[in-house]
């Protein structure tokens, strides 16, 4: 048995014929810089989040940069965040030239742990960064309370989020910005790189919308510092085809998800959602021991399998002017080290999760 792990074609396959016209709907009418569709898709992700605004973008990383770049984020700011996560989070903070300031994951969930943020809020601290990891959400009430005592503004990094529900509302809506991607392998995935950012503050939704076209208020007027951020036409196009059918998707995932759990959960670590949240599972990730020759055995038996992450990004070498060190962050530290995550996507079959944790209770 070969098993796909995103399974991208599928997804194409399922909505071929819309999405061929939608490509060419702007192919034929040349609509390809802010075309129609993006305005379209914004207003359809507006009213599926319940943000008042909607800005889409280049990918999720620049949706993290813009975001951060419209709160004037500048040299020396610190933004606290989680080093168990894709480089992005970090990376943008320090493109700016601000400082990352890293907080251990809550063992349970992978997100950072709201009980070591305050310790490290200083002065300087300009942002609370958290990451919804894996497709469910962080601690936002607690995190946003952090931000209103301390006048810190909080952005969601929801790169693996989007469609998820915390105690009833949506991801990307539950702070002052939300930031998500739409690279093919999320749960709502576009056909190459893309994103959005989310806000209920007009202001800061009008100079997103400005720092994304290089900062103008109109053509060849720049009032701000800005960049090249804008989602091509095509992307939206596509977009706005999937996202008729994604909560169809997000419900096969929780199926899939659901499957895993009642053949894994006496068999190895498996991933804890929270009583109020609902995840949309961008992966499902199992820890385990002698992972890598777990890995290996899987791989001959047509079982793919991937790790996120596999080193925190305090012990990644960019970032060794930070002067953290090994044992800094234990929790991360620890699940990097046995983190595992298997085929995820709304057509993984009964057959294939049954055969996949068939081989995985082999090996245990």
């Amino acid at each position: 048995m070969i098993i796909d792990f995103a399974n991208l074609t599928k997804a194409y396959q399922e909505h071929k014929e819309n999405i061929d016209r939608a490509i060419n709907d702007v192919v034929s009418t040349s609509r390809f810089i802010m075309g129609e569709e993006v305005k379209q898709l914004e207003t359809l992700l507006e009213e599926y989040t319940g943000a008042k605004y909607a800005i889409s973008c280049s990918s999720g990383t620049d949706a993290l940069l813009l975001g951060m770049m419209a709160l004037d984020v500048e040299p020396g700011d610190e933004i606290i965040t989680s080093p168990f996560t894709f480089i992005a989070t970090a990376e943008t903070i320090a493109f700016l030239g601000a400082i990352p300031v890293f907080v251990d994951i809550d063992e349970s969930t992978y997100n950072i742990d709201v009980n070591r943020i305050e310790e490290k809020i200083t002065k300087r601290t300009k942002v609370i960064m958290p990451v919804s990891l894996y497709g469910q959400v962080a601690d936002m009430d607690e995190i946003n309370e952090l931000g209103r005592k301390y006048k810190i503004t909080v952005i969601e990094d929801a790169a693996q989020s989007f469609g998820a529900t915390y105690k009833g509302k949506k991801s990307c809506n539950l702070s002052s910005i939300g930031c998500t991607s739409f690279f093919p392998a999320k749960p709502l995935g576009c056909f190459g790189d893309g994103g959005a950012l989310f806000t209920n503050d007009e202001q800061l939704s009008d100079k997103i919308k400005s720092m994304r076209v290089h900062g103008q208020t109109q053509r060849y007027f720049h009032k701000y510092i800005g960049m090249g951020g804008r989602l091509d036409t095509i992307q939206a196009a596509v977009l706005l085809e999937k996202l008729k059918h994604y909560e169809n998707d997000v419900k096969r995932r929780q199926d899939v998800a659901k499957q895993y759990d009642q053949n894994l959960k006496d068999i190895v670590i498996t991933p804890f959602i929270k009583e109020d949240n609902t995840s949309v599972w961008a992966q499902y990730s199992i820890r385990v021991k002698n992972r890598d020759n777990i890995q290996a055995i899987l791989k001959e038996k047509g079982i793919p399998t991937a790790v996120h992450y596999p080193k925190p990004l305090h012990l990644q070498e960019c970032f060794e002017y930070l002067k953290y060190k090994k044992g800094d962050f234990p929790i991360s530290e620890k699940v990097s080290d046995e983190i595992m995550s298997l085929p995820m996507n709304p057509y993984v079959t009964d057959q294939e999760i049954n055969y996949i944790t068939k081989q995985i209770k082999s090996l245990l």
